[in-house]
C-alpha cells in the first residue's frame, strides 16, 4: 500500500504534510544533538567519588578538585565551585551548589523543549490537516456533482494521512522529551549527592568554620542595684533610730 502510494504529488498538493515534515526534522535534529551531548557526559560519578574523597583524607584539598574538573558529568561542574572555597559559611555554600547546578540545568534542558513543543503541535497540525482534506473532498464533489469514490479519494486520503503523519511526529517526541527530562533531573541529582559528600568529608578533615558548631553566647551577670524603694525605706529606718536615740538621752 505504502510503495504504491504518490507520496511526492500528495505532498506537493498538501501543504500540511510540508509542515509535518518540518516538525519531523526538527525533532530528529534536537534528538540527536541531546544524544550526543548526554553521551559526552556519562562517566563514572561513583569513582570519581571515591578517588576525590581519598585525596581529601590525604589532606590534598587541589588534587580532589583536579579529580572533579576532569569529569565531564554535572559533578565536574558543581563540586570544584564547593571544595575551592573552605572558609564558606553552610549559606554560602547552599547558595552556591544551587546556582551551580541552575547554569548545568540550563545546559542540559538546552533545546528539549523544542520536543516537547513539536509533541504538543503536531497532533494539531495533523488535525488541521484533516480538516483541510475533508474541506477538499467536498469542494471536489461540489465541482462535479458527484459523490462517486475516484472523487473524494483525494481529500479523504489526504485528511487521513495528515492525521497519522501528526501522530508519527508527535509520539517520538514525547518520549523522547521525558527520556530527557528524566536523564536530567538524575544527573542533577548525583552531582548534588555527591558534592554534599565531598563536602562533607573536606569538613571533618580539614574542620572549615562551617563544621565548627556556633558558640554559645554566655550571658553577663546581673549588677545587683539597689532600687528606689529600697533607700527610702532605709532612710526612714535612718530617721527613726535617731529619733528613738534623742529620746532615749
Amino acid at each position: 500500500m505504502f510503495v504504491d502510494f504518490d507520496w511526492m504529488s500528495t505532498l506537493g498538493s498538501s501543504p500540511i504534510l510540508l509542515v509535518l515534515g518540518g516538525c519531523s526534522m526538527v525533532s530528529l535534529a534536537v534528538a540527536l544533538e541531546r544524544l550526543l551531548y548526554y553521551r559526552r557526559a556519562i562517566a563514572d560519578v561513583d569513582r570519581v567519588l571515591d578517588r576525590a574523597q581519598e585525596a581529601l583524607r590525604k589532606s590534598d584539598l587541589s588534587a580532589a578538585i583536579e579529580i572533579c574538573k576532569d569529569c565531564p558529568h554535572p559533578l565536574g561542574a558543581v563540586a570544584p565551585g564547593v571544595l575551592s572555597d573552605p572558609t564558606a559559611t553552610r549559606h554560602a555554600i547552599e547558595e552556591k551548589i544551587q546556582i551551580l547546578l541552575s547554569q548545568q540545568k540550563l545546559l542540559l534542558e538546552r533545546n528539549v523543549g523544542l520536543l516537547g513543543t513539536m509533541a504538543a503541535i503536531a497532533p494539531l497540525i495533523g488535525l488541521l490537516g484533516t480538516v483541510v482534506g475533508i474541506m477538499r473532498a467536498f469542494h471536489d464533489m461540489a465541482q462535479t456533482g458527484s459523490a462517486a469514490p475516484t472523487i473524494v479519494a483525494a481529500g479523504v486520503a489526504e485528511a487521513l494521512l495528515t492525521t497519522a503523519a501528526g501522530l508519527v511526529v508527535a509520539v517520538p517526541s514525547v518520549m523522547l522529551f521525558n527520556y530527557f527530562n528524566r536523564r536530567m533531573n538524575v544527573m542533577l541529582t548525583i552531582a548534588e549527592n555527591h558534592t554534599r559528600s565531598l563536602r562533607n568529608t573536606m569538613e571533618s578533615i580539614f574542620q572549615t568554620p562551617s563544621s565548627r558548631p556556633a558558640e554559645a553566647v554566655r550571658p553577663e551577670p546581673a549588677v545587683a542595684t539597689t532600687g528606689a524603694g529600697d533607700r527610702i525605706v532605709e532612710r526612714v529606718a535612718n530617721e527613726a533610730r535617731d529619733v528613738i536615740g534623742n529620746l532615749a538621752g
